[in-house]
């Protein structure tokens, strides 16, 4: 039986999103939902179609055409009209439609089915001449751009030609014989770029438009979101090919977005935008500036209430907040489209929240709905309460959060510019999808048109990343890189700050600020506490991060660095003083004025954690990191002889030190706990410290510290047994056997991971540091690979996701995996946890919770993250043993 490509809406349901994208199952959902009357019928070509057209070389599978014929008919047959029919010709929209929502990336063609004829057909039957010209043209514009390459540009300056010529400021003030001019533009700039005639067999259009569909899924703009976002390629994408319904049949017509609730605060009120006498593109690109949703109660009152009703039908059913496309055609409404609601951080706890308290969902539900990698943004800076900056201009609070840094005006620069370490400001008149990697680079996002349903707002919000729309006072010369507001010229280069939450722009240098804590964050992370199995603990070397992760929820620390204590401009002369020490004398004495030092930083760090497990990690790198680069010193050496410095002997004694310790590789050399086996006194002066330490703060506070001693950097039992007998003589030594010290190691290498059974004889923990862990088993230099080919493997999809943003899991994980079960087949109440920077990354933390990890450590930014990341993987856990 040949494979089946096509299904009509009224056949599928949400639960085929893999295989109908989230467009065509939510369709086919809300169909069953609203009814047959409330939504333009049509049907599916499936994802598995796109991959079967990529993977044949961009040719259609065979069958493929015969499948759309036959659901084509049955589409003409359920509305009685034909496509290019002459007298009432049916038109279709052709869309998009990944698994997970990527507005903006994908093609779409509107109007296809409207040619030479059937245009006369339009405007004789509906007795609008104006509307059949408008939704040629439109349809012309939209196919030239997408299916043949034709310059967006170029099709935008004929319309700006034409509104000049008949001195009119808007699309809709363009007379019918205007429109007919424009068609007979775009149709011989289609001709100038192609060398064809423009097409007017409805068939050909159709096939045309479903190919570009599925080229667009490879189209530079959708990889690079699809690489942001952590969508695979393998998934392809969906069509769509729904009957059109028209809102630019005049005033009593309109397309707009709808949200169930606000999509910038959650609150529980519906929002959106939407454009009288428009077409839903002209809401969504941005190149209009659309009315506020509660307008339509005063233009169309009985159409409001009943979009109203059907949001909150869909909320319902879907239980989570919904994104909804709606147009309204001489007075009846339609529903285009549903999917769950991209939204910021404080909208989604706040619906969670909500949602609760209104019985809509459990909490374990409500947690379910909220993307823990957006939550940073509650995190993030705002404006100072106490600052009055001159507002330069206010626009549309289209994505929350506050930004400020230097103007671009192209997607390109922002990434140039941020790649130099700068912070910008990307300043448009509106955004394209083509922009997508200069919102990831950008602070922050402000446009002159567009509204909260624009393209900027949209992939601002899904970003994260503050954003402004609508500033209709900023005049934008994109050739001239500069903005003006009244008097005021800004160029490229000039500070700007903007605040996405209130809309305000100034450009004063406005105090950021650490937001304030928001009472339905804290109630989610309490729900999260309730549900979740693995602890979060986090990764601090400081009291001052201890303190701040502590306040974030932090349950311990899972790393102590010891390296950075050594980095601080009072420490590094000592630190010099013990490597450069000739003889054991001289050294033991170097060691004992580092050892209060040390002392001191483990007291702040135990009495900011008041008796959570601290896991410190002894020294780590090699030792000619503290030492001056040989090449600098080299040529400090060499002015200093011009110069007769003093010091010169001392400075050629250091330079001889360094090339002693110079190593091809130290990433595999002297380092972990080679080093401390070479030089066991290091490692024997920061016990004692850390045994001390604990008993100090304990004496002073009457609560036990917890330390935890890490080793790094075993790779056989051996290191381990003899760096533990060290430690455990410090410890009887200093009397420290009442303060239940642990010893165990960071697994982060492959031979640990193999042997992970021997190595657990010797271990109370093992703490994965899947940093390492990540370029010893895959042979990365992580600094090298980020700076050269990684990129390349991302755009060549060799892989989908850098493996130091998200755990590689059939590789790495399955390291992580045998070594967690070998070790607790040797020893069961092995402890087990993971400290790289893996431990804060959502979908890597349903993993370690999969695995049977105890603890993830994170930074103290990423706890919150964390907390709610590992409430999820355990609602999704009791889901699958339901």
């Amino acid at each position: 039986m040949p494979e089946r490509y096509v299904y009509d809406f009224a056949e599928g349901s949400r639960e085929q999103r893999d295989l109908l994208g989230g467009k065509g199952a939510n369709i086919a959902e809300m169909t069953r939902v609203l009814g047959a009357d409330r939504v333009p019928a049509g049907f599916t070509i499936t994802t598995e179609t796109c991959v079967a057209y990529m993977d044949g070389g961009r040719v259609e599978p065979d069958g493929l055409a015969d499948q759309v014929a036959m659901a084509l008919t049955r589409l003409e047959e359920r509305v009685g009209k034909r496509l290019g029919d002459a007298e009432d010709p049916l038109l279709v929209a052709v869309r998009s439609g990944a698994r997970e929502s990527m507005p903006g990336m994908l093609d779409t063609v509107l109007n296809l089915g409207i040619g030479p004829a059937a245009v006369e057909g339009l405007a004789a039957r509906t007795e609008n001449e104006r509307f059949a010209w408008d939704s040629y043209r439109r349809f012309v514009q939209m196919f030239g751009t997408v299916c043949r390459g034709v310059p967006g540009d170029a099709l935008e300056a004929a319309i700006a030609t034409r509104k000049r010529t008949a001195g009119v400021e808007l699309d809709t003030e363009l007379s019918v014989d205007d429109l007919r001019g424009l068609v007979a533009d775009f149709e011989a700039l289609y001709t100038d770029r192609t060398g064809e005639p423009f097409p007017t067999d409805p068939a050909e259009q159709l096939r045309q438009a479903i190919r570009a569909v599925f080229d667009s899924w490879v189209g530079d703009r959708a990889i690079e979101y699809r690489r942001i976002s952590g969508i695979p390629e393998d998934w392809g994408t969906a069509v769509n090919v729904q009957q059109m319904v028209f809102g630019n049949k005049g005033d009593s017509s309109c397309s707009g977005v709808a949200f169930s609730r606000d999509e910038i605060t959650g609150a529980p009120e519906p929002s959106g935008d939407f454009l009288i006498n428009a077409q839903g593109e002209d809401v969504v690109s941005g190149v209009r500036t659309p009315d506020d949703l509660p307008g339509l109660t005063d233009r169309m009152p009985t159409v409001y209430a009943e979009l109203v009703d059907i949001l909150a039908r869909l909320e319902s059913h879907y239980g989570d907040m919904q994104d909804t496309e709606f147009t309204v055609e001489e007075g009846r409404l339609y529903m285009l489209q549903t999917r769950g609601a991209k939204r910021p951080a404080q909208a989604a706890v706040r619906f969670a929240v909500d949602a609760v308290e209104e019985g809509l969902l459990t909490r374990a539900e409500a947690l379910a709905t909220i993307d823990a990698g957006s939550l940073d943004a509650l995190l993030h800076p705002t404006f100072s309460a106490d600052a009055e900056p001159e507002i330069l201009v206010r626009g549309v609070n289209a994505s929350p959060g506050a930004a400020k840094g230097r103007i671009v005006f192209t997607a390109s620069d922002a990434v140039a510019w941020a790649n130099l370490g700068r912070d910008v400001i990307l300043v448009r008149p509106f955004t394209e999808a083509d922009d997508v990697a200069g919102f990831f680079a950008a602070r922050g996002i402000l446009t002159s048109e567009g509204g909260k349903a624009s393209h900027a707002a949209l992939v601002a919000r899904g970003m994260g990343r503050p954003c402004i729309c609508g500033a209709s006072a900023l005049d934008i010369d994109l050739a001239a890189r500069e903005v003006r507001v009244g008097d005021v010229v800004l160029r490229q280069g000039d500070q700007i700050a903007i605040d996405g939450t209130s809309g305000l722009v100034t450009i004063d240098d406005v105090e950021l600020v650490e937001p304030p804590p928001d009472p339905n964050f804290q109630r989610t992370l309490e729900w999260a506490d309730e549900l979740r199995r693995l602890e979060v603990r986090t990764n601090a070397d400081t009291p001052d991060d201890a303190r701040r992760a502590r306040e974030f929820g932090a349950q311990g620390i899972g790393l102590c660095r010891t390296e950075h204590m050594f980095m601080a401009a009072d420490r590094q002369p000592k630190m010099r003083a013990m490597i450069m020490a000739e003889g054991l004398e001289e050294q033991t004495a170097a060691l004992a004025d580092l050892l209060p030092l040390q002392q001191g930083d483990f007291e702040g760090i135990f009495e900011e954690m008041a008796g959570l497990p601290v896991t410190i990690r002894l020294l780590d790198p090699p030792l000619h990191e503290f030492l001056p680069d040989p090449e600098e010193l080299a040529l400090e050496i060499q002015r200093g002889r011009s110069e007769g410095r003093a010091d010169l002997e001392e400075l050629e004694r250091t330079l001889e030190r360094v090339h002693t310790l110079h190593e091809t590789n130290p990433m595999l050399g002297t380092r972990g706990c080679r080093l401390g086996l070479i030089h066991p006194e290091i490692y024997e002066m920061q016990a004692t410290a850390i045994v001390r330490a604990a008993l100090a703060v304990e004496a002073r506070t009457g609560r036990a510290p917890h330390p935890e001693v890490m080793i790094p950097l075993v790779a056989y039992e051996k290191e381990l047994e003899r760096m533990r007998a060290l430690v455990e003589r410090v410890v009887e030594r200093e009397g420290g056997d009442g303060i239940g010290l642990s010893i165990g190691t960071m697994i982060e290498l492959p031979r640990a991971c193999f042997v992970a059974d021997r190595i657990a004889a010797v271990a109370d923990f093992f703490s994965f540091g899947t940093n390492d862990l990540t370029q010893t088993a895959l042979g990365f230099s992580r600094d090298d690979a980020e700076g050269t080919f990684l990129a390349h493997y991302l755009e060549t999809k060799i892989i989908d996701r850098s493996p130091f943003d998200t755990i590689d899991k059939p590789g790495v994980g399955w390291l992580v995996r045998l070594a967690a079960w070998t070790g607790r087949e040797a020893k069961p109440d092995l402890k087990l946890g993971i400290c790289g920077e893996h431990g804060g990354d959502p979908d890597s933390i349903v993993f370690f919770h999969d695995v049977g990890l105890d603890y993830v450590s994170c930074s103290p930014f990423r706890v919150p993250i964390a907390r709610i990341a590992a409430a999820q993987a355990a609602v999704a856990d009791t889901g699958r043993l339901a």
